[in-house]
């Protein structure tokens, strides 16, 4: 089993439908250890989801936004465990006027928001378990490849990139300490927070048809746990800051430009969810 014996920190998981959920569904099964982490009124979500899995693992509140929690999540973890091996970072927020063409209009207050629970939180997440992982270990966070410009994702687009950067600086300073970083970039997969995103269900629509590999982004969600469990397996030992593909090879293809339709009424993300 890939992660037989590892101890393995999850945060974002929302719903059986989150990424999060697969990755830690699948991380179980290959031997992993969880804790998994929730936020506010959703903590009650990752809860239920929780008793959904095999273990049943303990769900400890964390908003990201607050650096007191990463303090107790810290020590917390240090009194069940003594260490943590792997840390899967989930969450991403934008505020509604900061998705859906409103680029050149969002206010500073909304691009902050969603820059510290987006970006940010991926340096205090690895700053929280840095010291638990003496032995090295594997820090994942999952991304949306932002080398273009998207016509619907705006500034979560530029939270996007700026986390592609964030994983480099982090692998230049946490590789000494034998600490992989890596970032996994999924082709759209069908999500409460990825149908809050305006004009989704276009960008869903089109994707499989460009995808040389083909996408459905009810029925990817496997591939993409398998290459999460991968990469916080000691299968990748001189893997890091590295942004990998898991779109069916959408990324590498060149394409004509979409139509992409901003439904009425989108509603933003679930916030601290990815």
């Amino acid at each position: 089993m890939l992660l037989a014996g590892k101890k393995v920190l999850i945060t974002g998981v929302l719903t059986p439908q989150s990424i999060a959920y697969g990755i830690a569904e699948l991380a179980e099964e290959q031997g992993a250890e969880l804790v998994l982490t929730g936020f506010g009124r959703a903590k009650s979500l990752t809860e239920r989801s929780a008793k959904r899995l095999k273990s049943q693992p303990e769900v400890l509140e964390l908003d990201v936004t607050n650096p007191e929690h990463f303090k107790a999540l810290t020590e917390t973890l240090r009194k069940k465990w003594g260490r943590v091996d792997c840390a899967v970072h989930a969450v991403a927020y934008a505020p509604e006027d900061a998705l859906g063409g409103n680029f050149l209009n969002t206010p500073w207050e909304s691009v902050m928001t969603a820059f510290r629970v987006s970006t940010f939180s991926l340096k205090e997440l690895a700053v929280s378990v840095m010291p638990l992982m003496s032995q090295g270990g594997s820090l994942l966070t999952l991304d949306f490849d932002n080398r273009v410009a998207w016509p619907i994702y705006d500034w979560m687009g530029v939270c996007k990139a700026g986390l592609e950067a964030t994983v480099r600086y982090l692998a230049r300073d946490l590789g000494p300490k034998g600490i992989r970083v890596n970032a996994l970039a999924a082709g759209p997969l069908s999500t409460i927070a990825a149908k809050g995103i305006p004009g989704f269900s276009s960008l869903e629509r089109h994707w499989g048809s460009q995808a040389p590999l083909g996408w459905d982004a009810r029925k990817s969600h496997d591939s993409v746990s398998r290459a999460a469990v991968a990469l916080l397996s000691d299968f990748f030992p001189a893997t890091t800051g590295e942004l990998v593909h898991v779109d069916g090879g959408y990324h590498a293809m060149g394409a004509a430009p979409v139509d992409v339709t901003v439904e009425e009424g989108a509603a933003a993300p679930a916030a601290g969810k990815e």
